[in-house]
C-alpha cells in the first residue's frame, strides 16, 4: 500500500480544494475523488468544479460512483426516519457509510493508504493511540459529523483543514493558486435535496402515505387536526396551520397514535435522553464513562452530562435541561477537545 498517496474527497468547494493544495505542498501524491451520489444535475456541477480545480493544482481527478450505496444507506434512512416522526441528520449517516467506510474501500482497491476530507477537524496521536479532536477554528468545527468513526482507521485519515484559523485564510489559499472558485459559497442544504421541500422529496421518492391526525396538548386533549406527522419537528412553532391565541410549539410526535403534541416553550426542556445505538471512538471511554460534555445538534451549545449504562443502552443526564431534544438527531460527547463518540437519540 502506497504511503505517499492520498485519496481526497473533492466536492468542488473551497475547503476540499484548499485541502488538495495543502496536501500537495506537504509532499503527498494527491488523487481528487468526487462522489456521484445521485443522478441530480447538481452533482454534475460538483464534478466539473472539482475537475477544474484538480487540473489547475496539477493532481489526478476521478469520479467514484456511490449511487447505490447512497440510496441504500442514506436516502432510505432519511425517508424511514421521517416516516416515524423523527428528524434525521443525513450528513451523520453519510459520513459513517460513504465518506469514510465506502471511501476507504475505494482507497484499498487502489492500493492507497490515506484518505482525506476537507472537514474542519483534527487527529491527535498519543503513545500509539489516535483521537479525533476539535478543529483550531471552533466556529467551523465539524467533529459532530464524524463521531461514528473508530480509532482503528484514524491512522489512515487526514483532515488538512484542522489547523486553519479562519475561512478567509482557506479562501486565500485557493485564490493564491489562481482558482476562480475561491469565493464559492458554502452549501447549507441537504446535498440530495435542492430547490424543494424535504416533504416533497419524500412524497416523490416513497410510497408512504402520511395521514392527517390530531394535535393534542400535553394532557392528551384534542386541539385540532394536523396534516401528517412528516410536516413537523420538535420545537417547531410556525407552519402549524392552526392558531391558539398564544405561542405553541411541537413538543412531541407520537408515531404510533399519529398525534402531534403541542405545548409551551417550557415543555421543550428535558434533562435526559436514551440511546441504544451508540459509538465510542476510543474503547477507553466505553469502560470509563467519565463526566463529559454533550450537544444534541450541530449548532447547539455543549452541556455537562453524566452518562450511565442502562440495559443495552446509555442514559444521558444533563446538568441543566436542554431545549428540543429530537428523536433521530445525534447527541455527541466530548472530553475537553477530544471527540468521544455519540449516538442517535431515541
Amino acid at each position: 500500500m502506497d504511503n505517499k498517496k492520498v485519496l481526497l474527497g473533492m466536492s468542488g468547494g473551497v475547503d476540499s480544494t484548499a485541502s488538495a493544495i495543502l496536501l500537495k505542498q506537504q509532499g503527498y501524491e494527491v488523487i481528487g475523488a468526487t462522489y456521484r451520489l445521485t443522478d441530480d444535475e447538481n452533482f454534475e456541477k460538483s464534478i466539473s468544479d472539482a475537475k477544474y480545480s484538480a487540473d489547475l493544482i496539477g493532481i489526478d481527478h476521478i469520479v467514484v460512483d456511490y449511487r447505490n450505496e447512497f440510496k441504500d444507506k442514506v436516502i432510505s434512512n432519511f425517508i424511514s426516519e421521517y416516516s416515524m416522526g423523527h428528524t434525521p441528520n443525513p450528513c451523520v449517516v453519510c459520513n459513517k457509510n460513504i465518506k469514510f467506510n465506502q471511501f476507504l474501500k475505494t482507497a484499498d482497491k487502489m492500493g492507497i493508504k490515506y484518505v482525506a476530507s476537507g472537514q474542519y477537524a483534527n487527529i491527535r496521536e498519543n503513545n500509539g493511540r489516535y483521537y479525533i479532536v476539535k478543529a483550531r477554528n471552533i466556529a467551523k468545527d465539524q467533529t459532530y459529523f464524524v463521531y461514528s468513526l473508530k480509532e482503528n482507521i484514524l491512522d489512515r485519515v487526514i483532515f488538512p483543514m484542522g489547523n486553519m484559523i479562519s475561512k478567509d485564510d482557506t479562501r486565500k489559499i485557493v485564490h493564491d493558486a489562481g482558482i476562480k472558485i475561491y469565493n464559492k459559497k458554502d452549501s447549507q442544504e441537504i446535498c440530495f435535496i435542492k430547490n424543494m421541500k424535504y416533504t416533497d422529496y419524500i412524497n416523490a421518492n416513497s410510497n408512504i402515505t402520511f395521514k392527517a391526525g390530531n394535535f393534542v396538548d400535553t394532557k392528551g386533549n384534542i386541539l385540532g387536526k394536523h396534516s401528517g406527522i412528516i410536516n413537523y419537528t420538535i420545537g417547531q412553532r410556525k407552519g402549524l396551520g392552526v392558531t391558539f391565541g398564544k405561542p405553541v410549539f411541537v413538543v412531541d410526535i407520537d408515531y404510533k397514535n399519529n398525534t402531534v403534541v403541542l405545548g409551551e416553550n417550557e415543555d421543550l426542556f428535558k434533562d435526559k435522553l436514551k440511546l441504544s445505538n451508540y459509538t465510542f471512538i476510543n474503547e477507553e471511554y466505553d469502560r470509563e464513562l467519565n463526566k463529559l460534555t454533550a450537544k444534541i445538534r450541530y449548532a447547539a451549545k455543549e452541556e455537562n452530562v453524566v452518562i450511565t449504562k442502562e440495559n443495552d443502552g446509555l442514559l444521558v443526564k444533563f446538568e441543566n435541561p436542554v431545549r428540543a431534544i429530537t428523536k433521530g438527531q445525534s447527541v455527541v460527547f466530548y472530553d475537553g477537545d477530544i471527540l468521544v463518540g455519540g449516538g442517535i437519540i431515541e
